[in-house]
């Protein structure tokens, strides 16, 4: 019935009575109990009990605080959990992924004018870019949690960097969602970055939606494009819609489901919904708006697309066979409501996970969640840390306590927050598929599992090697403090990852290691912004990191493999054995020496303490 293992002595428990925390009942006094080992006395308070028991001699000790039951039933549990869509926003660089976010977040209500990412710079910023840095180069540089209500669904988007360099950051969040939407630019089709993130989507068996975006400029021809999602990635496609025209003579989409043509008015700047005026493709007010050969074009289209005779298939995109197409235009609003108002129909709900074989499914009564992302000073007003969780199972209460599984420790959650980019709210309950920041110093890492079970554990987080190398200098000891403590909150965020010299001599000088350049600038800038430590950057040679085991047995902490030129050994932040090697002809010399030793491009997981 209860967890836990005896520690706080009756003097310290009643210590405490008269200083209870907000939210929680005041421990009534306390007697020694009966010479045996069964709860004398259970004190509850919000989101556990403190349960005494006889510890011998007279002296009561607790057990506490333990985990309570969720208070809610299966019946709420199925219903909330049915109404989340959680999805990403993946995208090549300058395809327009953070503009259809944040017309997202207009046509759902959650703003009342959308910024722009070209906006001037006295017009304001766009929401899901709240970083300084991103303000600057107009780019997303990390993934932004956003949530918001509409039409009886709960809505989590998480808008990803679309730069290679930040792809980690990306890989993680799509172990969030359940959906993702590929933006793809009209006027020049499916690009490398795409490319890559589909894959990773593929794997993950996350269905897509693809917007065709940009139609509002020059466009290649639709039927190509559609050619080039089943030529270049291997997917079927099914336009539920279809552009009038693209360009300057772009008036709008036709609906081929409702057999509806949808006509759009421009708004300043897209910042205002755009008003829509709805007719059959055979009106004659359509014959009118749209020039003759576009006409032509469009109805021709349209009857070799009803002559291939695909039916759609909603069991196809459940299994990433087939993706929806949608053609539109963020920046002026042009088929934004159409895509996101068939996205919440089709889209899934949150699925079940797995944990060591063993089924989890989101309508559970038992609470476990995943930590995907790690960010501090989000806000210069809250110098704190906030943890993103992806809630897999039951109900999240606020002050609740949970197992946090790879230290053992029980945690409670009373500080959680539903983030709108910089924006903070107290959450007091969430469910499966909702994301939720907890702030904080938790211990917490990137991939740890936070669950009301000891022995859950979520494998989801995929870990990348590094491809650049450099020693980051404090430019100024007197602040050296400051340096360390922005070091180590950028190290828990997984900006980039720390290796130790295996022959580690004189002043501290952390050898960082990154998926990308644009990644240490990023640090530096965060460092200098938010820490105020000044730093210099000094560029290794090495391209290639490899992680060693011995393939027979335990690696003992003397083991060393043969070596070649080009190779330094170092050791990561949980003391595994790398190689960083200067190229892949070293690489290749280098592992034939060693056919006895593991020689793996992932990281190792953290061991479990």
């Amino acid at each position: 019935m209860f967890s836990g293992s005896l520690g706080v002595g009756i003097d310290q428990l009643q210590g405490q009575q008269s200083h209870p925390s907000q939210g929680q009942q005041a421990i009534p006094p306390l007697s020694p109990g009966p010479q045996s080992k069964h709860p004398s006395q259970i004190a509850p308070f919000q989101g556990g009990y403190w349960v005494c028991l006889d510890g011998g001699a007279g002296i009561t000790y607790a057990l506490g605080p333990l985990m309570a039951e969720s208070t809610a039933t299966p019946a709420e549990l199925k219903r909330e959990v049915a109404r989340r869509r959680s999805f990403a926003i993946i995208s090549h660089p300058d395809a327009g992924k953070t503009t259809l976010t944040e017309k997202f977040l207009l046509y759902g209500g959650a703003l009342n004018l959308a910024g722009s990412v070209t906006a001037r710079k006295n017009q304001r910023a766009t929401t899901s870019d709240w970083m300084e840095l991103e303000k600057q180069r107009g780019i997303s540089i990390s993934s932004t949690v956003l949530q918001f209500d509409y039409k009886d669904c709960v809505v989590n988007i998480l808008d990803t960097p679309g730069h290679k360099d930040f792809s980690e950051d990306t890989y993680r969040v799509l172990t969030a969602v359940d959906a993702a939407v590929m933006v793809v630019d009209a006027g020049k089709g499916i690009e490398a970055q795409t490319r890559k993130l589909f894959e990773v989507c593929r794997k993950r068996g996350v269905p897509i939606f693809t917007f065709m975006n940009k139609m509002d400029r020059p466009a290649r021809p639709s039927l190509e494009l559609l050619d080039d999602l089943e030529n270049v990635l291997g997917i079927h496609a099914f336009p539920l819609n279809w552009p009038l025209g693209d360009g300057p003579r772009f008036k709008g989409v036709y609906d081929r489901e409702k057999k509806q043509v949808h006509l759009f008015e421009r708004t300043p700047g897209g910042a205002f919904k755009a008003a829509v005026e709805v007719s059959d493709i055979s009106d004659p007010a359509v014959r009118e708006k749209l020039d003759s050969d576009v006409y032509d074009q469009v109805t021709e289209e349209l009857e070799l697309l009803d002559g291939a005779g695909a039916d759609f298939d909603l069991a196809a995109v459940a299994a990433g066979e087939l993706t929806p197409v949608f053609f539109g235009s963020a920046a002026n609003n042009f088929g934004v409501q159409l895509l996101l108002d068939r996205f919440i129909e089709l889209a899934p709900p949150p699925a079940a996970r797995t944990s060591a074989g063993k089924t989890i499914e989101p309508e559970s009564p038992e609470f476990s969640a995943f930590v995907f992302k790690i960010q501090a000073n989000m806000n210069p007003k809250h110098r704190d840390r906030v943890s993103f969780v992806r809630i897999v199972s039951g109900k999240f209460e606020r002050d609740m306590n949970v197992y946090h599984t790879r230290t053992g420790d029980r945690v409670r959650l009373s500080n959680s927050m539903r983030l709108f980019a910089q924006d903070r709210e107290t959450v007091d309950d969430a469910f499966a598929g909702d994301v939720a920041g907890l702030v904080g110093n938790h211990d917490f890492l990137i991939g740890d599992t936070l669950s009301t079970e000891k022995s859950l554990s979520f494998d989801e987080i995929p870990r990348f090697a590094p491809e650049c190398f450099a020693w980051l200098n404090n430019a100024s000891t007197a602040k050296f403090k400051r340096f360390r403590a922005g070091l180590s909150q950028m190290l828990k965020e997984g900006v980039v990852m720390e290796f130790t010299p295996i022959e580690a001599v004189g002043a501290y000088v952390p050898l960082l290691g990154a998926v990308g350049p644009l990644q240490f600038e990023v640090l530096q800038h965060r460092l200098q912004g938010e820490y105020d430590a000044e730093t210099r950057l000094e560029h290794g040679s090495w391209s290639l990191a490899r992680w060693l085991k011995k393939k027979e047995g335990e690696t003992k902490e003397d083991d060393r493999p043969e070596m070649s030129m080009g190779v330094t050994l170092v050791r990561d932040s949980n003391g595994y054995l790398v190689a960083l090697i200067s190229s892949e002809w070293v690489l290749n010399t280098f592992a034939e020496k060693n056919m006895d030793w593991i020689v793996s491009d992932s990281p190792f997981p953290p061991p479990f303490e």
